[in-house]
């Protein structure tokens, strides 16, 4: 009886602990990105930056995304999942560090160093999620696509504030981040040293890496989670402008980006949770993207600030819902943790091209065309294929 009441204790315990760990590495997922766009003036003043090379250094950790994606599952597959993660925390706190002395050689090595770090943590999160709460995958991605949203404003935000009010220069705002990714080391330190203990070890993932590379939904859902991640960072990067061409200030347009992303955290924590009670999630797919279509023909014909609030408003549900609606496909479309963490490799892979591209090809079409027009249109026909591809991948099939 005192074992089984010890045994019970245990399982609680590692599971407690579990759930806060997950939550500190989606709090790790965004802001050493995030925070860099404030403070690329200050960068490239001190370092001495051309313009290009700091659209690089904000380029630079969704190329590292998109190659180390498909690798993770393997690096995991030697090592198990929770050693993989470890690693990858320990990668971004070390780039954290290393990209704050002020040399362009240090920027761009230590931004290398975070990219990896991340990216280990993007393809993972969904696997260990669907490994150690298959009747909870839902609510899972919920909490740290959510938590993952959240960190993410608040280091675009606290950057400037950090730099100027507080004195921390560039190099003190950018190191601040490195506080949470200490804090997730502690406590993946512990479950590592828990599982060894415990033989509650994460299994390790097996590869299926040709079966998922020719699987037609999978493409679907890479796809899917390509074009969205395509339509998040061109918005990120060119929303203030796009708004200022409307007659905003500058301070404002970028406030709105911020709003646009707080908006979208009530979706991200409860697309997840219905997803994971309809077999079929193609009409959650279709109506996010009927959000994300308005949204954009409102910039596109916006003439009053209450329609260009409207739309931000549309594009913040659209595009809060739709990344974390990718995280459950992942899981729910995976028959278990191995697939999972190879689909999350696929997929993330193909996302964080497109993503590496959009910035750069819409600011292509804005140097063109000197409008916003063609760029605009280009996003809502995007959102059309984000919606089809959305739908196929919300059959109820698995890879």
């Amino acid at each position: 009886m005192e074992l089984l009441k010890s045994n019970t204790q245990t399982k609680s315990t590692y599971t407690f602990l579990l759930i806060v760990g997950i939550i500190l590495i989606a709090f790790n997922l965004r802001p050493a990105i995030t925070s860099v766009g404030p403070l690329v003036g200050m960068i490239q003043e001190d370092v001495g930056l051309a313009h290009w090379s700091a659209g690089l250094l904000m380029s630079l950790p969704l190329l590292v995304f998109a190659t180390m994606s498909p690798i993770v599952p393997k690096l995991a597959n030697r090592l198990s999942n929770e050693m993989t993660l470890l690693i990858g925390l320990i990668s971004l706190l070390v780039g954290i560090v290393i990209r704050s002395i002020p040399m362009t050689f240090f920027l761009f090595t230590g931004t290398l160093f975070v990219g990896v770090g991340i990216a280990i943590g993007n393809v993972l999160l969904p696997a260990v999620a669907k490994d150690k709460f298959p009747e909870k995958f839902g609510l899972m991605t919920s909490v740290y696509s959510t938590s993952m949203g959240l960190v993410a404003s608040l280091a675009s935000g606290l950057s400037v504030p950090l730099a100027d009010g507080l004195n921390l220069g560039w190099q003190g705002a950018l190191i601040v981040w490195g506080i949470p990714a200490f804090i997730a080391i502690l406590a993946w330190v512990l479950l590592v040293k828990f599982n060894q203990g415990n033989q509650h070890s994460f299994k390790k993932v097996s590869s299926h890496s040709n079966h998922i590379w020719r699987s037609p939904l999978a493409w679907q859902i890479a796809i899917f989670m390509g074009f969205q991640s395509f339509l998040f960072y061109v918005t990120i990067s060119w929303l203030p402008e796009i708004l200022h061409s409307h007659g905003m200030s500058m301070s404002t347009a970028g406030w709105m980006l911020s709003f646009s992303q707080l908006v979208g955290l009530p979706a991200s924590f409860i697309i997840p949770v219905m997803a994971g009670r309809f077999r079929s999630q193609s009409w959650i797919a279709f109506m996010l993207n009927v959000c994300s279509l308005l949204g954009y023909l409102g910039l596109l014909w916006g003439s009053s600030y209450s329609i260009i609030i409207i739309s931000i408003i549309l594009i913040g549900i659209g595009l809060g819902g739709t990344f974390p609606l990718a995280l459950s496909y992942i899981g729910l479309r995976a028959r278990n943790a191995s697939q999972a963490a190879e689909l999350s490799g696929m997929a993330q892979s193909t996302g964080y091209i497109l993503a590496a591209i959009g910035p750069m090809f819409i600011g292509f079409l804005y140097d063109k065309t000197h409008v916003w027009t063609i760029p605009i249109i280009t996003l809502i026909l995007t959102s059309g294929v984000v919606m089809v591809f959305g739908m196929l991948s919300g059959r109820n099939r698995y890879v």
